[in-house]
């Protein structure tokens, strides 16, 4: 495990508790990255060690869940935004600071880029970021369980010990081969409670917020109105590492992005946990956030 510290930076309504990996040299550049809707800071775990102190990574558990399950609402993608860009006011200096974001994280980035755009320079979208129209069939409720599935149920779970809740990511389709200690660290950091009733700390409220929130009209246009460049990254395999991603070939040419700012990238032999969480993906991501950090492309420069 990387070593980090924790911090915490006032938002609107209290402290947002907030992550940082330091880098080796002083003054290097900042990288912000927002997690997944049932997700926390560590699940940069592994993106931080490979980036071996090449930036300063910083990465906030987001408004309703782990270290600031407590904070109040509102919830919703544009709260995240305004959350991501007190973070980087308070980490870095003035500027630009490259952005990064995962599955929910990616749509809460892209907006966060427009709502701020002083604020924020290239972006890593990784299997998010780019949404389709709500079915209107679906209830608010049953459009949620579409969106995230299992994950939603989890929520309502108790646990008897640690031990039993590693268990039970241990057996999810998209970890069985891609175990290690950060992820352990990731999934335990989500627990709250005593035992034998330990619980996931995402706030039901916040969640159900949230993933609605993803189809709102802000934040479909978000990716389309965006004032620096993108890069998505994309898993061709999907939440449950069937072989069915969010994303495909087809999927994003009915998103039509020609002519917006975002590089659509396909990553292979990985599924939408692992491009962040794995040893392949976590690699990608790194690799592309020191690039977009240290050699930004003319017009994208960002600030230390």
């Amino acid at each position: 495990m990387t070593a980090y510290e924790e911090i915490r930076v006032p938002v609107t309504g209290g402290e947002l508790a907030v992550l940082r990996w330091p880098a080796r040299e002083p003054g290097a550049p900042v990288v912000v990255a927002l997690h997944g809707i049932t997700a926390n800071a560590l699940s940069w775990g592994r993106v931080a060690r490979l980036l071996d102190g090449r930036v300063t990574l910083v990465a906030p558990d987001l408004r309703g869940r782990a270290g600031s399950s407590a904070l109040p609402g509102p919830y919703g993608i544009a709260a995240h935004a305004d959350d991501a860009a007190a973070v980087a006011d308070a980490v870095a200096g003035p500027g630009r600071v490259v952005l990064a974001g995962h599955s929910m994280g990616a749509f809460v980035a892209a907006l966060a880029a427009v709502r701020h755009p002083e604020r924020f320079g290239p972006l890593l979208l990784a299997d998010g970021g780019v949404g389709f129209p709500a079915p209107t069939h679906l209830s608010p409720d049953e459009l949620l369980t579409a969106v995230i599935g299992p994950a939603m149920d989890r929520l309502s779970m108790t646990f008897p010990d640690r031990a039993a809740y590693r268990a039970f990511w241990q057996a999810h389709p998209a970890f069985a081969r891609d175990w290690s200690a950060e992820v352990d660290a990731y999934i335990q950091r989500d627990l709250t409670g005593d035992e034998p009733e330990l619980r996931s700390s995402c706030r039901i409220e916040a969640v159900r917020a949230d993933g609605i929130g993803l189809f709102g009209e802000e934040v479909l246009a978000a990716v389309r109105r965006l004032p620096v460049d993108a890069t998505l990254l994309w898993a061709r395999r999907g939440l449950m590492d069937e072989d069915q991603g969010l994303y495909d070939e087809a999927r994003l040419a009915v998103a039509d992005l020609g002519g917006t700012r975002v590089t659509p990238v396909p990553v292979p032999d990985v599924n939408h946990y692992t491009l962040l969480t794995g040893e392949a993906g976590g690699a990608e991501i790194a690799e592309r956030l020191v690039a977009a950090a240290l050699h930004p492309a003319p017009g994208q420069q960002v600030e230390a």
